[in-house]
């Protein structure tokens, strides 16, 4: 087999490994191309390719971790992963934790890790590496590691919801969500959002918030029904997709290029969070993205208009 495809036939697993240490699909490309790069250039064949790649994606997700956290630290609003619509990598013996580990919910408290704690974590409980090779792609001792996966696990462990909606009862209220939204239903809205329920909205300061944070059902039953409603006139629709494992949607403009995302967190019944994206910067692996200010001020002006 020549490398080309040994680096191909890898390729999914790369970039999974690489996703859940970065929470970019961008920045995930890019360390899978740079993986590709190293690899093409080395005189010597590595015994195990999958060893040798894993190490060197690790390595340089760990890198670019670094300086992507002090990135993070300034960010405008909260910030949140970028969305994922399919992961290309399948294992049916860890298709529990490879599900788990690329939620929004589980990438954000890996956000709480170190960067050596979040490639341990990930290289073991996600895709069951032993710590030989563990030791070799985070560049500390087999000891050292099992060390920082016990920290890790306590973090997360520490952070997961309690309880979680199951997959037919997701679909079924995500239907209903998604109908009452698009009908403006304040009532609908309310009675399935959680009394507790946030609505949380990264643009990264580049487009009009939605909501920089708004909790209760009330309140954010009062402002997805007016606001989904409106846009809507604008020729607006959505694709219901899963986000990021999460029920959600795609929102396009009338020109089909995508406004922001959606996904809903739900728990006993109800749904917990609703998160939207809109950050240009986060959606372009989506497709062409909209301009959201110019929407925003067609949305405006029609409000302005007499009836």
């Amino acid at each position: 087999m020549s490398k080309v495809e040994e680096f191909e036939a890898l390729r999914p697993l790369l970039f999974s490994i690489s996703y859940r240490i970065l929470g970019s699909v961008g920045e995930a490309e890019d360390a899978v191309q740079e993986t590709w790069l190293r690899y093409d250039l080395s005189a010597t064949r590595p015994t195990s390719p999958k060893a040798f790649l894993s190490t060197t994606v690790t390595r340089i997700s760990i890198d670019v971790l670094r300086s992507a956290r002090m990135r993070r630290e300034s960010y405008v609003g909260t910030w949140l992963p970028e969305p994922l619509l399919s992961d290309p990598y399948e294992d049916p013996e860890r298709s529990a934790e490879l599900a788990d580990s690329v939620s929004t919910a589980a990438l954000l408290l890996l956000e709480r890790l170190s960067p050596p704690e979040r490639a341990v974590f990930v290289l073991r409980e996600v895709f069951a590496f032993g710590f030989a090779d563990i030791a070799a792609a985070v560049g500390r001792s087999e000891s050292a590691c099992r060390q920082l996966l016990v920290r890790a696990r306590r973090h997360m462990d520490a952070g997961r919801p309690r309880f979680e909606a199951a997959a037919e009862q997701r679909q079924e209220l995500a239907a209903r969500f998604f109908e009452a939204l698009t009908k403006g239903d304040i009532d609908v809205l309310r009675e399935l959002l959680a009394a507790d329920a946030t609505l949380v909205g990264d643009g990264g300061g580049r487009t009009p918030a939605l909501a920089r944070a708004v909790g209760g059902a009330d309140a954010m039953a009062r402002l997805l029904g007016s606001v989904y409603p409106r846009i809507a006139l604008t020729g607006v629709t959505f694709e219901p997709h899963e986000i990021n494992r999460l029920p959600g949607a795609v929102f396009r403009d009338r020109d089909g290029r995508v406004l922001h995302t959606l996904a809903l967190e739900m728990a006993d019944g109800h749904i917990r969070s609703v998160l939207s994206v809109s950050n240009p910067d986060k959606l372009g692996h989506l497709g062409p993205v909209a301009d959201a200010w110019a929407l925003h001020e067609e949305v405006r002006r029609m409000g302005r208009r007499p009836r």
